[in-house]
């Protein structure tokens, strides 16, 4: 076997790759032998068939297993004796097409190497990681929110009518040409006028009606409604009021503090605080985790493979696209070329991509099997009722485990890089820190 250096340029490597036919014809009989003693044939006992007609009968399929096996082996012993690793898959293609038994096999093999990654010096680097305290405003804030979801319902002076907002306790059948249908009658059924918890327009009927008072709401089931026999149909529905009830706040106290799981109010005040500096600390890491993105992008240097980049640009218009056409879906629309904006951060995402993996690396970071499970989970919760089937799909499709396990390698190596940097905490607001962040949206 030969291997012949054809191209040596930037990353750009070209290889000619030759396997005698000497050395097929020696692995084919290699494989012949080593299936004689099992072969069965008429007129001949196991074991016993002549080689020359194992050959006959079975030399030309195993032919093209060995030139596959031949050739990938080629490939392998080159880039272990090389030490490339190529970009993406290598392009291989036979130049003698007009080859037959008793022929060399002439191949050709391109790729676009990955290229040396220049150490970092961690300690180096320089972040700022702002700092932000849960105030008592934002406390308050949040426990007044609390007490809308937790309100409660007084009944209105007797005759008033119900308004948007109230709560409107009602009896009532549903008939559908006339006839009683299954599922469309209710006794002492509670209804928050504007919650949308009905088909559309029967709640709208609702608004303006009093305690004690019939009142016969007229709506159609949507064209799409669960049911099929009700879908499209017009619908009556005698209601028979029962009460109107207005909506009261709940009190900020203790009871409302029990109402959420804790002891009293200074344990849930404590609680909302753990919660808002949490999700304070998760976009402060944002901020910084952008910050060490900028200055690892301009820390070193290297050549980027061409193949990477334009595949990177051709991802990123597409996306972009689609965000500013969310009406087309799937691939059904117009050719989408790259621009040099494009190019320009394909380089900057690839760049970062091969210093955070190389980093990665060499600090031996891993995702755990733990992690991706739980990876898994969370996105599985996006599809109710369906969490086994995606579970099953992520276990066999490895496109889709690495799209999640990405993201976890990359904070992963994010945080060793923190570890090692020299990092100063600084204490602003929090509206200090959503503006840092809309400033990272609209970058």
């Amino acid at each position: 076997m030969q291997v012949t250096e054809t191209l040596n340029e930037g990353l750009k490597r070209g290889y000619a790759i030759t396997v005698t036919a000497a050395e097929l014809d020696e692995k084919v009989n290699e494989k012949l032998v080593e299936a004689q003693p099992g072969v069965e044939m008429k007129g001949f006992r196991k074991g016993k068939v002549p080689m020359a007609l194992l050959k006959k009968q079975f030399g030309q399929r195993l032919m093209g297993e060995v030139m596959q096996e031949s050739i990938d082996g080629a490939m392998s012993e080159h880039f272990e004796a090389s030490g490339d690793r190529p970009a993406m898959q290598p392009e291989v293609k036979m130049t003698n097409e007009d080859w037959k038994e008793g022929d060399d096999v002439n191949v050709e093999m391109s790729y676009e190497a990955l290229p040396a990654i220049p150490d970092v010096d961690m300690a180096a680097l320089k972040l700022e990681r702002l700092v932000v305290k849960a105030e008592d405003s934002a406390i308050d804030e949040t426990l007044t929110s609390l007490t809308e979801n937790a309100q409660n319902f007084k009944d209105r002076k007797k005759g008033s009518k119900a308004k948007d907002g109230d709560q409107v306790v009602f009896d009532f059948v549903g008939k559908v040409d006339g006839e009683v249908f299954e599922g469309g009658s209710a006794e002492g059924h509670a209804l928050v006028l504007g919650s949308g918890q009905f088909i559309p327009g029967f709640e709208e009927q609702l608004v303006g009606v009093k305690a004690d008072e019939e009142k016969a709401v007229t709506v159609s089931f949507p064209d799409d409604y669960q049911a099929e026999h009700l879908a499209g149909k017009e619908a009556v529905f005698d209601c028979s009021v029962k009460e109107v009830k207005e909506p009261v706040a709940a009190e900020i106290d203790d009871e409302l503090a029990t109402k959420f799981g804790a002891d009293d109010l200074a344990t849930l005040k404590t609680r909302i605080a753990e919660q808002l500096e949490g999700e304070y600390a998760g976009a402060a890491r944002a901020v910084m985790k952008r910050g060490l993105l900028d200055q690892l992008d301009t820390a070193v240097s290297f050549d980027l493979p061409p193949s990477l980049v334009e595949a990177e640009a051709k991802q990123i218009a597409h996306q972009l696209w689609h965000e500013d056409n969310p009406d087309f879906e799937g691939h059904d629309h117009p050719e989408i070329e790259t621009t040099d904006e494009h190019k320009t951060l394909a380089e900057r995402r690839v760049r970062l991509g091969l210093l955070l993996a190389e980093l990665g690396q060499k600090a031996e970071v891993e995702v755990t099997d733990a992690e991706m499970s739980q990876a898994i989970m969370t996105q599985a919760r996006q599809y109710p009722g369906q969490e086994r089937q995606f579970f099953e799909f992520v276990q066999q499709n490895q496109q889709m485990q690495q799209q999640l396990r990405a993201p976890l390698f990359e904070d992963k190596v994010i945080d060793h890089i923190v570890e090692n940097a020299s990092v100063t905490d600084k204490e602003v607001s929090a509206d200090d820190l959503k503006a840092a962040v809309e400033a990272l949206e609209d970058e």
